[in-house]
């Protein structure tokens, strides 16, 4: 499916209409929710702390925005079911290629495999001992892989998920995000909170590259620098260090495969997101820069050609089209509730669906409109999942619920 092309927007897109339940226009403005949290691991108490520290985004400082109406009155995107998912906040979601299972996780430390047509639960995945940060599918097999804040990576198989199939093991710090290569049904990456972005071979059960991004003092004569950034990148195996180019000082937060052509993998940290070749890992583009805030997810549409990333304050689209080098072609920027998440639409590629508190944002990047479904969720979208098999689209939330809109 392709996107039609993108307009440029120096500024907020105009606001079409506003969904509320009280005829108020209530958004708020939640903090961020994966913060540093590695200093719990220290001492032991992450687990009796991980709730109280990650729940501060539920309070509810609300600016008044305007007359609205309910999300499910005449807006076009409606909810459809909707399912207890966790006994604590749910904070990822993936679809499998067919659609016809979706997966779940959170702070419970269980994934959770649903059946998409009635929103039933097929069956628990519970070996990670902390929270799961991330779930994805393999889009060309029944496997599925989660990460999680207890340092590791499990891949599962769908269909006989009693048990992992391979547990890795090797980064230093909690493990933020993961996904599965495009292309090679056999690789899956994940990066965690030190900056460290590892790819694992599922059939030999071993890391095979790996890549460092962390500040180091320079010792060069610099004006105004005093300390650079630097990605080092070595062979897993060998341990020979190779520098790589300017990045970000801080770990990452999501990464995310180019769908179709797997050329790309893009990694966000901080403000940044890196541009790294699926095969080497390597930096192959300019880094993606220009939010203000630390950038909380990013989604590619299912062709590839465009990559939307968020943080609390804007939204951006970057194009990797023909003569495209990461170029960004439009922005939204926040107007009252913050954002965090996002997902295009599977069944209209101009439509970003922007995940907030307790609200939703549909975003059509071709004619700058924007919709807000509010009352959506209680609490943070924490994630969103689109379908393109059956046009579903999933979101998740620190208020315990997964939700199924169409």
């Amino acid at each position: 499916m392709s996107m039609p092309q993108l307009l440029h927007n120096g500024g907020p897109s105009k606001p079409l209409m506003m969904f509320g339940s009280d005829g108020t226009g209530s958004l708020t403005s939640p903090v961020n929710p994966l913060g540093d949290v590695d200093r719990l691991l220290e001492d032991g108490s992450l687990d009796e702390n991980v709730d109280s520290f990650l729940s501060q985004e539920d309070m509810d400082p609300r600016e008044t925005m305007g007359r609205c109406i309910d999300a499910s009155k005449g807006s076009g995107f409606s909810e459809v079911a909707k399912a207890r998912a966790s006994t604590g906040q749910v904070s990822c979601c993936h679809f499998s290629p067919d659609g016809k299972l979706l997966a779940t996780g959170g702070h419970d430390k269980k994934a959770v495999l649903w059946f998409t047509d009635a929103l039933n639960p097929k069956s628990t995945l519970e070996e990670h001992s902390m929270l799961i940060t991330d779930v994805r599918f393999s889009p060309s097999m029944t496997r599925l892989a989660t990460s999680s804040f207890d340092k590791t990576v499990r891949v599962w198989d769908a269909d006989n998920p009693d048990y992992s199939l391979r547990t890795f093991t090797g980064h230093s710090a909690s493990v933020k995000s993961l996904d599965f290569h495009s292309n090679k049904e056999d690789i899956v990456c994940s990066c965690d909170s030190d900056g460290e972005v590892r790819c694992w071979s599922i059939n030999n059960g071993s890391c095979v590259t790996c890549v460092r991004v962390f500040s180091v003092c320079s010792p060069f004569s610099l004006p105004n620098i005093s300390c650079l950034s630097r990605m080092f990148f070595y062979n897993a195996l060998k341990r020979s260090p190779v520098i790589g180019i300017l990045s970000s000082q801080g770990g990452a937060t999501q990464l995310r495969y180019q769908p179709r052509q797997g050329k790309y993998l893009a990694a966000a940290s901080e403000k940044m997101i890196s541009i790294l070749d699926a095969e080497t890992l390597q930096v192959c583009r300019n880094a993606l820069k220009g939010h203000i805030k630390n950038i909380e997810s990013i989604c590619w549409d299912a062709a590839g050609d465009y990559l939307a990333s968020v943080s609390e304050d804007s939204v951006k689209v970057w194009s990797f089209t023909s003569g495209n080098d990461g170029e960004c072609v439009n922005e939204l920027n926040c107007s009252g509730n913050k954002f965090n998440s996002c997902v295009f639409h599977p069944n209209y590629p101009s439509l970003l669906v922007i995940g907030c508190y307790e609200s939703l944002e549909l975003w059509d990047i071709r004619e700058k409109n924007t919709v807000t479904i509010s009352n959506a969720h209680d609490g943070l979208i924490a994630a969103l999942a689109a379908s393109n098999a059956s046009g579903l689209v999933a979101s998740v939330s620190h208020d315990k619920l997964v939700k199924l809109w169409k």
